[in-house]
C-alpha cells in the first residue's frame, strides 16, 4: 500500500468513525484512535456489502456504500463503548 493509501485510509476511517459515533446515544468513553481504527474497519466492510448488493458502480455519491460504512461504524462505537462501560477493555 502506498502512503497516499494508508493517509486516505486514516482520514476516511476518522471520518467514517466520527459519524458512527454521532449516531450513538449517550457518551463513550473509547478514545480518537479507537474510533478512528473502528471507521477504517467499518469503511473496508462497508464497501465489500456495497459490492455484493451492487452498490459500488452508481454515478456520483455512492450512498448505499455510506449508509453500510456509518452504519457499521455506529455498531463497532456502540459495542466497544459497551464494553468499556462494563470494566472490559479491548485495546
Amino acid at each position: 500500500m502506498t502512503p497516499e493509501g494508508i493517509i486516505s485510509a486514516i482520514i476516511i476511517g476518522a471520518v467514517i468513525g466520527i459519524l458512527g459515533r454521532l449516531l450513538v446515544r449517550g457518551r463513550q468513553r473509547i478514545s480518537l484512535l479507537l474510533t478512528i481504527v473502528i471507521g477504517i474497519v467499518a469503511a473496508l466492510i462497508g464497501t465489500y456489502l456495497a459490492s455484493l448488493v451492487g452498490a459500488q458502480t452508481t454515478a456520483g455519491v455512492d450512498w448505499i456504500e455510506l449508509f453500510f460504512q456509518v452504519a457499521l461504524a455506529a455498531v463497532g462505537v456502540a459495542a466497544v463503548s459497551g464494553n468499556r462501560r462494563r470494566g472490559r477493555s479491548i485495546l
